[in-house]
């Protein structure tokens, strides 16, 4: 009984450690983005989306390439090479600090304050860990002078995307690229 009882306390304090190493192994992974550059000419592609995000006082914009929104049209995947920037501005806010509204109805823009980078390309995504990873896609945050911005917590971007529908290609615009959805 007591060889029992020690074994099935070692197989405890066995996977116990291993768990633990398994866990200490993916904090090392660090997500810096490096693979993706700043797309220079993103805003001679596709303006597909438009979003006020109320939670932090922005105004987005989302491009991509005529590729990509077409494959997303016939309800394919994106192709590999697809490069989704967003455009980050600042909303004019009134006196109270709320956002304030145009004549259409949405938020008016101001400065850039940054941009994010989707970009997906064969074999890309491999060295995320699989509980954050979206498909072949990763991600790089600029500061609005289209530098790197190290202090962005990229592993953010996976953790959100990730619950969403791989045959959407992970993306919550994917029906705004489609034409599907305003």
């Amino acid at each position: 009984m007591t060889f029992r009882r020690n074994i099935t306390i070692a197989l405890v304090v066995g996977t116990g450690a291993a768990l633990a190493a398994a866990i200490s192994v993916q904090a090392q992974v660090k997500i810096t983005g490096e693979k993706i550059n700043f797309p220079k000419d993103f805003a001679k592609g596709v303006l597909y989306g438009t979003v006020d995000r109320a939670d932090n006082k922005q105004f987005r914009e989302l491009y991509t390439s005529q590729a990509a929104v077409d494959a997303a049209k016939k309800g394919q995947m994106l192709p590999h090479g697809t490069v989704i920037t967003m455009v980050q501005y600042a909303a004019k806010l009134d006196a109270q600090g709320n956002p304030e509204k145009g004549a259409d109805g949405r938020f008016i823009k101001t400065n850039i304050v940054g941009y994010t980078v989707m970009e997906k390309q064969k074999g890309w995504g491999a060295e995320i860990p699989a509980e954050i990873r979206n498909g072949e896609w990763e991600y790089r945050a600029f500061r609005a002078d289209q530098t790197p911005n190290p202090q962005a917590n990229l592993e953010n971007c996976y953790k959100c995307h990730k619950p969403l529908d791989p045959k959407v290609d992970f993306l919550f615009s994917y029906d705004r690229m489609a034409g599907t959805k305003k």
